[in-house]
């Protein structure tokens, strides 16, 4: 069988600063979902994280986008179900029903913000966890992703990093927020029943590819979004 070889730029030829130049920002704000998939599509291994299909090449750029984002945007699920730490930058918890995560109740404070609803049957609970100030109160029943996009931009945080999960990432795209998909495709596949990178009702949104970086047969791949949803 006759070898093929890509002709792609190769990761391990990338110095820090060079990787995060070629991840850089193209405006301001500027919102972006970090997602990891196998070649099939599975967001996560059979454990149902999405730990267990990452590697050591997706874990570079996942902490070189860490470390130039201003704040850092997940789902209250998400957190949950990955056991996530307090990171070293300002994490913003969406949730509808304000629980915040247990792991995250010892945050030093000013650490963790909550973006969630008026009838949140959690939002006294997360104000005394949190602080007022710390609490954004966003649509009655559903978090509104607009505002909170501007209200993160207010603060002065234009480099806006989510991390999902597939459901926020679905309602974000439905939003009309995303201003790009930052996915790394791992050179697996994951048979199986296992959850996509996108979840919930059907949202059809065009993409442009920007980039393409790869080593060791994992691709990582950057896709501007190019229109708003079309539901027709």
């Amino acid at each position: 069988m006759e070898r093929v070889t890509l002709s792609l730029p190769h990761l391990a030829d990338l110095t820090d600063d060079e990787l995060a130049e070629a991840y850089a920002p193209l405006a301001e704000p500027w919102l972006r979902v970090n997602f990891v998939s196998t070649v099939d599509g599975a967001a996560q291994g059979g454990d149902g994280l999405s730990k267990s299909i990452n590697n050591a090449v997706d874990k570079r750029v996942f902490d070189s986008l860490r470390r130039q984002a201003d704040c850092l945007v997940v789902g209250a699920g998400t957190l949950r179900d990955e056991g996530y730490d307090v990171p070293r930058l300002p994490l913003v918890v969406v949730s509808r029903s304000g629980d915040v995560p247990e792991t995250l109740r010892g945050a030093p404070e000013g650490r963790i913000l909550m973006a969630t609803t008026a009838s949140a049957s959690g939002l006294s609970d997360a104000r005394s966890l949190l602080g007022d100030d710390q609490v954004m109160v966003l649509g009655e029943d559903e978090v509104d992703l607009v505002a909170l996009k501007a209200r993160l931009a207010a603060r002065g945080w234009v480099d806006q990093l989510c991390e999902g999960g597939p459901g926020l990432f679905a309602a974000m795209l439905e939003a009309g927020v995303v201003d790009e998909l930052c996915l790394t495709v791992v050179p697996r596949l994951s048979c199986g029943d296992h959850v996509r990178i996108t979840a919930g009702p059907e949202v059809d949104v065009a993409l442009r590819p920007h980039s393409l970086i790869e080593q060791d047969g994992t691709l990582l791949g950057r896709w501007l979004v190019a229109s708003g949803p079309s539901n027709d």
